[in-house]
């Protein structure tokens, strides 16, 4: 129920007018966000590549206007230019949300947003590095799986992101398990009907774990993605099963989400790459942060009450 009421505040303009306006909840905001500029988030970026890999996301979410998709394209070519004129980019890569290039955008959004991941990619590609394609709500799902397969014709680096909530993603798991497919596999965190996911928390990590073992078995390139101590160590486990060695998969969290367990695993000789937001358009990837984990909330709450007090 919280989870659900927290997705539907992230929606909401009332609930967003609040949220950013509030001086209490910028601090709370930087757990999550390294920043609202490309500035700020650099000396970040340097920090967790020290021992880590990153992926950067330019944070920017159901744009209206070809305008708005064409200014994000030029973000990320001006953030992909500062990571290799910063030496980052053998340790960073950006992801990117096609409903930020304006997949929804009512002509031609397919194509525009496709155009528009082109040339993110070919700019990746300049500074050594390359794009993850995130994945967004379900009615989404089939047009960026084919941006994906069309921009790995020329960019076969290109990562996919499935979503083990999803009743279809093991299907999706099988085509996408092929050689040099990047694929991370996150639990998803949109409120999906019962119709097209799972909603109980033991039948996502059920289907996490075949999802998983599908990738590990194949020949791609699996990213797990989860903070899950339990999904981590059957990861472990099905990644020595299938004979792989440490840098034929990789883990991922999110940034400034279990920062210890994140070193212990770098500490380990593991590949961990941590996903890195900035921008000023962050209160839908916040808000969805809170909802995955009741943790996050409580953090959030603790967080206000206290900034209240001090006030």
């Amino acid at each position: 129920m919280l989870r659900t009421l927290l997705l539907l505040a992230a929606r909401s303009p009332r609930c967003r007018d609040f949220v950013t306006r509030s001086p209490l909840t910028r601090g709370v905001v930087r757990r999550f966000v390294a920043g609202d500029t490309l500035d700020a988030t650099l000396p970040v970026l340097r920090q967790l590549t020290a021992d880590r890999h990153v992926t950067v996301d330019y944070l920017g979410e159901d744009i209206t206007d070809a305008e708005q998709a064409s200014r994000t394209v030029d973000a990320y070519t001006h953030l992909l230019t500062a990571l290799g004129e910063h030496g980052l980019a053998p340790r960073a890569e950006v992801s990117v949300k096609l409903s930020a290039l304006g997949l929804a955008l009512p002509r031609d959004g397919a194509q525009l947003a496709l155009d528009h991941a082109r040339q993110i990619c070919e700019a990746a590609e300049a500074v050594g590095t390359t794009v993850t394609v995130d994945m967004e709500d379900h009615t989404t799902t089939d047009a960026t799986l084919d941006i994906v397969h069309q921009l790995r014709v020329d960019f076969p680096r290109t990562g996919a992101v499935l979503q083990a909530y999803l009743r279809r993603t093991e299907a999706d798991c099988r085509d996408l398990a092929v050689p040099g497919s990047r694929v991370r596999l996150c639990k998803g965190a949109y409120d999906e009907p019962a119709t097209v996911a799972y909603r109980d928390r033991a039948e996502v990590d059920r289907s996490y774990v075949r999802c998983l073992r599908i990738l590990m078995d194949g020949p791609g390139y699996p990213m797990v993605a989860t903070h899950d101590p339990r999904l981590l160590r059957i990861a472990a486990f099905l990644a020595r099963s299938a004979g792989r060695s440490a840098d034929s998969y990789e883990y991922q969290m999110l940034y400034g989400v279990r920062t210890d367990l994140q070193a212990a695993l770098a500490d380990r000789g593991e590949r961990v790459r941590v996903y890195v937001p900035y921008g000023e358009q962050w209160y839908g990837y916040f808000m969805r942060r809170l909802a995955e984990r009741p943790a996050n909330t409580a953090f959030f709450a603790r967080a206000l009450f206290a900034g209240g007090a001090v006030r």
